[in-house]
């Protein structure tokens, strides 16, 4: 096993609409899905963004796209029109969950870009 961040496993993307934040998080390989879907888990999301005090965290899992998305409302401090911090739509959320870290079984490391 060995501890790598996420984001040599996967790539994110992040939007937003309001007050709600949406996040995809993509595998770098169909080989790594199944340890990103046991992984990252909404309490795993929930304690990443804790800081922000998400009132509500969903996940969807996409296994055709290798991929998973995460909403989590109440994060943007009432949305780009009412937010005072610098990143009111929330683009670079999306690099915070990349810096969550999991375990890697050794047989799933040559898929990770380290």
């Amino acid at each position: 096993m060995r501890e790598l961040p996420l984001h040599a496993l996967a790539h994110a993307r992040a939007g937003d609409k309001g007050d709600r934040l949406n996040i995809s998080l993509i595998a770098y390989a169909p080989e790594l899905y199944e340890l990103l879907a046991r992984e990252v888990t909404t309490a795993a999301v929930e304690a990443m963004f804790a800081h922000r005090k998400p009132t509500e965290i969903a996940r969807y899992l996409l296994p055709k796209l290798s991929a998973m998305n995460f909403v989590l409302d109440g994060v943007l401090d009432g949305g780009v029109t009412q937010a005072l911090n610098l990143d009111s739509h929330g683009k670079t959320l999306s690099f915070r969950l990349l810096e969550l870290t999991i375990a890697v079984p050794d047989e799933l490391v040559q898929f990770a870009k380290t």
